[in-house]
């Protein structure tokens, strides 16, 4: 039968063109990056408690720049470009917010919340703004930086920047990656320490 070889070359070739499809349509990038926690929760470890003693980390805001899956290269006085075959997994905000709900998890016992009905419902929120995971070419460094806003349940508002920053990287998507995981940890273990 002629229909079996048909739909198989037409199979091959729809499979082909989902692997060619990149961002923006073009080719698809070797490799994607990501963000991983240096802190972890060991595997069987449970925790219970009320959810109006939980804390709620939602994804922060981010400037027009982050918004994407760019690494965003500062080039000098107001310039912007996007680091050459650097594309995140997915954008930046989220990659953030797990390594900060991981780091959170693992340095003490408090429950963390996030997504769904439960992030709206907990009486301690984090949130904040998402400023900088970029490159900055003159300097040949990554930086990290967030305002972290924490509304407690007695309605105290507290706001804090957190930055970190790592120097003498390269202007590679080898170098920049692991540059940048480092710092968004380092941040995400100070904001930590400061939610307690």
């Amino acid at each position: 039968m002629i229909v079996k070889p048909i739909c198989a070359a037409l199979g091959a070739v729809l499979l082909a063109g989902c692997v060619n499809v990149g961002i923006g349509g073009g080719k698809a990038p070797e490799q994607l990056l990501t963000l991983t926690s240096s802190a972890s929760v060991a595997t069987g470890t449970m925790r219970e408690g009320r959810l109006d003693n939980a804390l709620a980390v939602a994804v922060p805001a981010v400037p027009r720049h982050l918004d994407v899956a760019r690494v965003p290269v500062q080039t000098g006085g107001n310039s912007l470009a996007y680091l050459a075959d650097a594309f995140w997994v997915e954008k930046p905000a989220s990659l953030f917010q797990r390594v900060l709900v991981e780091t959170i998890r693992a340095g003490g016992s408090r429950m963390v919340v996030t997504g769904g009905e439960l992030e709206y419902a907990a009486r301690t929120q984090l949130d904040g703004e998402l400023l900088a995971m970029d490159y900055d070419a003159a300097s040949s460094r990554v930086v990290v930086r967030f305002d972290a806003v924490l509304r407690q349940p007695d309605g105290t508002i507290r706001q804090r920047r957190f930055e970190s920053e790592v120097t003498g990287v390269l202007p590679t998507a080898s170098a920049v990656a692991p540059a940048l995981n480092r710092a968004a940890n380092e941040v995400a273990a100070q904001v930590a320490q400061w939610v307690g």
